[in-house]
């Protein structure tokens, strides 16, 4: 996710790769994220946020301890520095405990960041102003839209848009297979499955409509689409994706409770 921010933003002339430096503990990852955005990096995490207007925090969770500390016993980060993290089921009062005074940025970005197709909801802490947000929220329109959520609704944002992308991916795999058992090559089963998704996405954002109206256009009296969806309903399926939903909210506020 880290990468993908980075590539977006220096894509988009968000930000030029000389005023962008990546602290990374592999020479071999440090050389080819050079080599690829002309960027700048280092080892030493103190350097990175030294002299940096934003710090992003795209680190494992179980590492945040030990890497607040170094930056706090150096005394690299300045009083106004922005500290964004992206660290999933770490909480804003766990940040701001181990950052005492930053300025801070909670955010839940979703794997479609990496084609500029993301949704994020960012959640500002105690200290972020309004200049804080914006800047926060012009990192994450790189790759995609952003929403701002109080941070009470990080854990259903999770269950949605964090995990929803698995649930489309599955959705899709089970299109596919319908076609492959209806006599359908698997290549070109796929390729249905996929575009299919994705058109219809898009025709729903591009006429504003709601999720009904559109199935309604296409299910005509006694045809084949409303026969799938009434075979939909008898098996559950709308049920089923609540559940997938809220199933994924309980465990991330799990997850939350235990880091």
């Amino acid at each position: 996710m880290g990468e993908a921010l980075l590539s977006r933003l220096v894509a988009r002339g968000i930000y030029r790769p000389d005023a962008v430096l990546v602290s990374d503990p592999l020479p071999q990852r440090r050389n080819f994220l050079q080599g690829k955005y002309g960027i700048r990096t280092t080892g030493d995490n103190c350097e990175a946020a030294g002299a940096a207007e934003v710090v992003l925090l795209a680190i494992k969770p179980q590492i945040f301890d030990t890497v607040a500390v170094q930056l706090q016993e150096a005394g690299a980060l300045g009083r106004q520095t922005l500290v964004v993290s992206i660290l999933a089921g770490v909480p804003l009062s766990r940040l701001e405990a181990a950052l005492a005074g930053q300025p801070i940025v909670r955010a839940m970005p979703n794997t479609p960041a990496t084609v500029g197709a993301g949704m994020t909801a960012i959640a500002p802490g105690t200290d972020a102003t309004s200049e804080h947000l914006e800047r926060a929220k012009t990192i994450f329109a790189a790759v995609g839209e952003v929403v701002e959520v109080p941070e009470s609704l990080m854990d259903a944002v999770t269950g949605l848009s964090g995990s929803g992308p698995a649930f489309v991916a599955v959705l899709v795999e089970a299109l596919a297979d319908g076609g492959v058992k209806a006599g359908l090559p698997r290549a070109i089963a796929a390729q249905l499955a996929v575009q299919t998704v994705l058109g219809t996405a898009q025709l729903l954002r591009a006429e504003e409509l709601h999720p009904a109206q559109l199935k309604d256009r296409v299910t005509s009296p006694g045809g084949t689409t409303i026969a799938g969806v009434v075979e939909l309903e008898r098996q559950g399926f709308r049920s089923a994706a609540i559940s997938a939903v809220y199933a994924a909210y309980l465990r991330s506020q799990e997850l939350g409770r235990s880091s």
